[in-house]
């Protein structure tokens, strides 16, 4: 679905660094037409520029028209009365390639990057643990799992394009880059907007080591995530490739299983379908799949569903003990599908025991 409008900008609201958020009067055009709607407009100002009251703005409406949860905002496309001025920078990785907003940014392993050398003789990322997980929801939980080890634990997020292309949509990674609990963040393939740029999943992994001294990577995709109720149709294949990015340069992988108690679709009770797909199917390396110590007849559903991925994998029992008020204090509330802590304790569990478990194999 691909939905234009015009609308008129009325309000700027609370927004975050690379977006604007504004409430627009969207133009339903014709003679005797109802009040125009107003709806939620996201611009991102690296791209279009800046809206102001009273600027005209070129909308597309597909995700809202939709009813997306994520993505359920109008974006601004341009401001047709206000062009922003061009922007000359260095670089020559073209993201959102072939789009009508395609990014040209600066790689952190292009010739012209003072990172260039670096990345070019490194071969690997010196046994660094690499978290893996499905959902950018999960990157907080992660982080309060590592924090509860390893306070001091350089971590840095390498963002994969399977949701979310732009970074700055992800209101997680600056809260988190501010309150220190993020060194930075690498937007990988078609993603951008990072503290670096990297062609790759291996490259961003190795510019997150190299570059941004990392001590634990977390990748993930970005803010949203694309399923199509099939066994191969979902963007969180990606994890399994991400395993084998890892290892092949001498990482860690460490395995974060998607789990939920609150899903009410079947194949996402428990471990979730998309975890035993990318695990047990698409990655060839083997990694440290962390398996929550989560009570009662749950917890003993969740161990049965994982049992299937250790003939590949080392299944790790890790404890939730003090994960939960690890979670809670949080500079961030967490969220998963519409739901919190309360409401699917098990989901950021999952995440945050694959945080605890890696931060123990730092340095080892």
């Amino acid at each position: 679905m691909i939905r234009w409008r015009r609308g008129e900008v009325r309000q700027v609201l609370p927004s975050w660094p690379g977006v604007r958020l504004c409430a627009v009067s969207v133009s339903t055009g014709g003679e005797g037409s109802a009040p125009p709607p107003v709806c939620r407009a996201l611009a991102y100002t690296d791209l279009v520029g800046t809206p102001e009251v009273g600027d005209t703005v070129l909308l597309n409406t597909g995700a809202l028209d939709l009813g997306l949860g994520t993505g359920g905002y109008a974006l601004v496309v341009a401001l047709p009365d206000r062009l922003p001025a061009d922007r000359e920078g260095p670089g020559h990785l073209v993201k959102a390639r072939y789009t009508p907003l395609q990014a040209t940014v600066l790689g952190a392993d292009e010739q012209g990057s003072e990172h260039h050398g670096a990345l070019r003789s490194a071969e690997g990322i010196d046994g660094m643990p690499v978290v893996v997980a499905d959902l950018h929801s999960a990157l907080p939980a992660v982080l309060a799992g590592i924090r509860a080890e390893r306070p001091g634990a350089r971590v840095v997020n390498v963002m994969l394009d399977g949701g979310a292309l732009p970074a700055a949509f992800s209101q997680l990674v600056g809260v988190l880059r501010e309150e220190g609990l993020l060194a930075g963040c690498v937007t990988t393939g078609q993603a951008f907007g990072g503290d670096l740029e990297a062609v790759t999943v291996h490259s961003g992994l190795l510019a997150a080591r190299h570059v941004l001294g990392a001590d634990v990577a977390v990748v993930c995709q970005g803010p949203g995530n694309l399923g199509t109720g099939t066994p191969w149709g979902f963007s969180g294949v990606a994890c399994g490739e991400a395993v084998n990015a890892a290892a092949v340069l001498g990482g860690r992988p460490v395995a974060s299983l998607r789990i939920s108690e609150a899903d009410q679709r079947r194949r996402h009770r428990g471990v979730s379908h998309h975890s035993l797909t990318a695990y047990g199917r698409v990655a060839l390396a083997p990694a440290d799949v962390v398996v929550p110590s989560l009570p009662g007849f749950f917890g003993e559903c969740v161990r049965d569903q994982a049992w299937s991925l250790a003939e590949r994998h080392t299944l790790v029992e890790v404890p939730v003990t003090g994960l939960e008020e690890e979670l809670l204090a949080l500079p961030v509330k967490v969220s998963t599908m519409g739901r919190g802590l309360e409401e699917d304790r098990a989901a950021f569990l999952s995440a945050a025991a694959a945080g605890r478990h890696a931060a123990t194999l730092i340095g080892g």
